[in-house]
């Protein structure tokens, strides 16, 4: 795919979503990685459910370090793997208060120091929390980069260095979110919606799924 190319698809999602964000509900910067630890392998929704109930009494590392694991299984145990994200959420916390002064660190290394915070987690945190250009791949990004074109890659590492390199300055702070939230609605994985698509001319999957004929047809 040509440099031109990226860049209208970038000016077109940004046209239909000027300001996109996380679909995680969060007020702070460590709001938002709770909640996104509590979010692998897990829907936003169902994170939201439990942190709409759990962040108005523990917010605060401190505050969820009070309630401690048994205190707070039951505000997350409808979440996938809800035992051991308990178990890092409290070692989060915990090494929160002990190295960081209980707030969340800005930069990649201290980040990725914490349990349950891998490069993808980082990602979000720099990205949404601290305003920083980075992409974090998961498999909604990774499946739309590689089937549009935009950029692919074999692993989820080698498409965040592509699209790092290859999506134009000015779009690189909301690219994570406009990505994710076209795979999620749009770009689906067992059926892409390509009749739907506001980037279906430019995009290079070649085999485009077509309107349903009985839907239109009721």
């Amino acid at each position: 795919m040509n440099a031109e190319k990226r860049a209208e698809i970038f000016r077109r999602l940004r046209k239909a979503n000027p300001h996109p964000t996380t679909e995680l509900a969060h007020q702070t910067p460590f709001e938002l990685l709770i909640s996104v630890i509590l979010s692998a392998q897990a829907t936003d929704k169902s994170v939201n459910l439990a942190t709409e109930r759990l962040f108005p009494l523990a917010n605060t590392p401190q505050k969820i370090l009070a309630l401690g694991e048994s205190g707070l299984t039951p505000y997350i145990q409808r979440i996938g793997l809800y035992r051991t994200k308990a178990k890092n959420v409290i070692a989060t916390c915990s090494l929160l208060v002990e190295k960081f002064g209980g707030e969340v660190p800005a930069n990649r290394e201290d980040l990725e120091s914490l349990p349950g915070v891998g490069r993808k987690t980082a990602n979000v945190i720099l990205n949404t929390a601290f305003g920083q250009p980075t992409i974090a791949v998961d498999t909604h990004i990774f499946r739309v980069a590689n089937r549009t074109g935009i950029a692919p890659g074999k692993n989820v590492v080698e498409v965040e260095k592509r699209l790092l390199k290859f999506v134009p300055e000015e779009f690189l702070q909301d690219a994570h979110h406009w990505l994710i939230l076209h795979g999620r609605y749009v770009c689906k994985a067992r059926r892409p919606d390509c009749p739907t698509c506001l980037i279906r001319d430019l995009c290079e999957f070649k085999t485009k799924t077509k309107a349903d004929v009985r839907s239109v047809a009721r």
